[in-house]
């Protein structure tokens, strides 16, 4: 479980990413996000993961106060998170099979990773984690050779081989043409169902998000204005979301609260 406790996040030039932010997430949810560019999207995800700090609040992963823990027990906590980015982050001249094993680098001892040397253990991990995304037939192609869309698989199936209990994707589809986007998300809801696993995804594509996620997060300004099952987002939800106008009364979160 994921819990939001009234938490704030102030960049140091000013910018509120978050303001009073209250949200929990259970295990097993497929949560998108949704907002405009600037709404504190990116920053309501990568505080989950400690890779931005909140300001006020308290922020609790799995029983785990978040901002509590430093060091060792940090790069612990991260490993059962795993991240997602636009840009794929894969090194291009490597195969994908390789690409994949690098999640296993943090737990290794230097030499072996200096030599790549993996065991059968983590190859066979590494193929099973590519095979759930469908792209098993291109283990040994160098990721310079794949499309964009094959990239972000393989980055999924590198997330998949550590393990888990959450993903994070940040704008995972945004560089992606629509046929693509839409085979990236359906691997998405996939893994959600098949391995109960919570994710959580910001998103441009709206109508992505009505059509795989099972929870939608409406962001504006830093500040939760939806709160509720995709089904239920309508005209004037993205009205409030996208355009600034009045939040419905029977879908702002605050109310709903109260």
């Amino acid at each position: 479980m994921i819990e939001f406790k009234d938490v704030s996040k102030t960049y140091p030039n000013g910018t509120k990413g978050l303001q009073h932010v209250n949200l929990q997430i259970e295990q097993g949810e497929f949560v998108a996000i949704i907002g405009l560019s600037g709404a504190g999207k990116s920053t309501l995800i990568r505080t989950i993961n400690r890779m931005i700090d909140i300001t006020d609040g308290q922020l609790i992963v799995d029983g785990t106060d978040v901002m509590t823990l430093k060091g060792k027990d940090l790069r612990k906590f991260r490993r059962h998170i795993g991240m997602i980015f636009q840009s794929f982050n894969l090194v291009s001249r490597a195969t994908v099979i390789n690409n994949v094993l690098s999640s296993n680098v943090p737990d290794m001892p230097w030499y072996k990773v200096l030599f790549g040397i993996y065991s059968k253990e983590q190859k066979m991990k590494a193929l099973e984690a590519l095979d759930k995304v469908n792209i098993l037939d291109k283990a040994y192609n160098r990721c310079d050779e794949l499309s964009g869309g094959q990239m972000q698989r393989v980055a999924l199936a590198r997330t998949l081989a550590q393990n888990p209990s959450i993903i994070l994707a940040d704008e995972p589809v945004a560089s992606l043409d629509p046929i693509m986007a839409d085979v990236v998300m359906s691997d998405f809801s996939r893994i959600n169902k098949e391995m109960n696993m919570t994710i959580l995804l910001n998103i441009h594509h709206v109508d992505l998000a009505l059509k795989y996620a099972t929870r939608v997060i409406g962001v504006r300004a830093g500040q939760i204005v939806y709160d509720g099952p995709a089904k239920n987002v309508t005209q004037d939800v993205l009205d409030a979301v996208y355009n600034g106008k009045p939040v419905p009364k029977s879908t702002d979160p605050q109310k709903a609260e109260a």
